[in-house]
């Protein structure tokens, strides 16, 4: 494989909402975005879901953590088994406990394995070594943003928003051509977004989801809940900074006392709240808020998060990228810079103390 060379990776994304695996194809070397291709999705059946739901918070060895990976597998390979061109695949595996601040951090999932069954080289394991180099692990999708804003052609500093089941966000100056360079990126975890809503859905309605944001709109707003939920220390630190999908249960069991709708309502409402408050730690304003990952399709999330900021707001599509499948993307890039010996993290964007390329290879033989 010539080192440079732009060619095709699969990307594959299982976020912590758990809904399923995300794939998608994308031809880069690394550094450019020379095309998108096909991208499709594999959803959890309710048993998978449960599955993995109980092995959350758990680490390697632990009970129901083999039976969690095997199903991660399983779901990965027979969605990879779709797709034809890839020369390499990015696997992310599912995050099941992550531990920064003691060095530990844990995607279940086994990228050698995949590579065997699949007959390429699979490229995995992506956050060990920036834990281990004494960074957070996350985010890991700050430098393809800076990609993808220069290849949608932007000229101003923006902000990148991720809700999934943590919100990551990435302040983005495309003026600056080298993601690692100082100003580019400054990227962090900005608190719970759809986990928590996904979880009181499950546990009351026996829902994966708030589809749309239907219930929350149904409901009224705990305006004191909120407030006390965004005192806790960790929106006042400054970057960098990561989460694990359960660091706020303990806070959100407050939550317990609401009806369903005021619940939902006040879980929808923390998560607008703690993106605006994120706004705080960047060099300057953004031009605008793009946003990918499930939340967008939220209408009471988008909402509040339009009344909470006094920035333009716009789902990612509005720059012609697909925002279901951006993380997906984003591996199958990042598989591509491990490959090529490039960073995939570093000060500005896990607070590592040098730059990381982070990623083991499983090799099909």
């Amino acid at each position: 494989m010539k080192a440079g060379a732009a060619i095709w990776a699969l990307g594959m994304m299982s976020g912590t909402s758990l809904d399923g695996v995300d794939a998608a194809m994308i031809r880069s070397d690394g550094v450019s975005i020379f095309e998108f291709g096909p991208a499709d999705y594999r959803p959890y059946t309710p048993a998978e879901r449960a599955l993995l739901r109980a092995a959350l918070g758990k680490w390697q060895g632990e009970d129901g953590v083999a039976g969690a990976a095997e199903v991660v597998e399983g779901a990965h390979v027979e969605l990879a088994s779709r797709f034809s061109g890839a020369e390499v695949i990015g696997f992310h595996g599912q995050t099941l406990a992550h531990d920064p601040l003691h060095g530990r951090t844990h995607q279940a999932g086994d990228g050698a394995l995949m590579a065997r069954a699949l007959r390429l080289p699979v490229v995995w394991d992506f956050r060990s070594a920036d834990v281990a180099m004494g960074g957070q692990g996350a985010p890991l999708v700050p430098y393809f943003h800076h990609a993808c804003a220069r290849y949608a052609g932007l000229d101003a500093p923006l902000a990148m928003l991720n809700l999934g089941g943590v919100g990551n966000i990435t302040y983005v100056d495309p003026r600056v051509d080298d993601p690692c360079a100082q100003g580019a990126v400054l990227a962090f975890d900005t608190g719970p977004a759809n986990a928590p809503i996904n979880d009181i859905m499950q546990a009351r309605r026996g829902l994966a989801q708030d589809m749309g944001g239907a219930l929350a709109l149904m409901g009224q707003v705990d305006q004191p809940l909120v407030d006390a939920f965004m005192a806790h220390s960790f929106f006042a630190r400054l970057p960098p900074k990561s989460l694990d999908r359960n660091d706020f249960a303990e806070a959100f069991a407050a939550l317990r006392s609401l009806p369903d709708a005021d619940a939902v309502a006040t879980a929808t409402a923390i998560a607008a709240a703690s993106v605006a408050a994120s706004l705080q730690h960047f060099p300057a304003p953004p031009d605008q808020i793009l946003v990918a990952g499930g939340g967008r399709h939220n209408v009471a999330l988008m909402g509040m998060l339009k009344n909470a900021v006094n920035i333009p707001v716009h789902p990612i599509e509005t720059i012609g990228l697909n925002g279901d499948m951006l993380e997906a993307q984003a591996f199958g890039y990042l598989a591509l810079r491990v490959i090529y010996g490039l960073p995939t993290s570093g000060p500005s964007t896990t607070g590592a103390p040098a730059f990381v390329s982070g990623g083991l290879i499983g090799k099909p033989d």
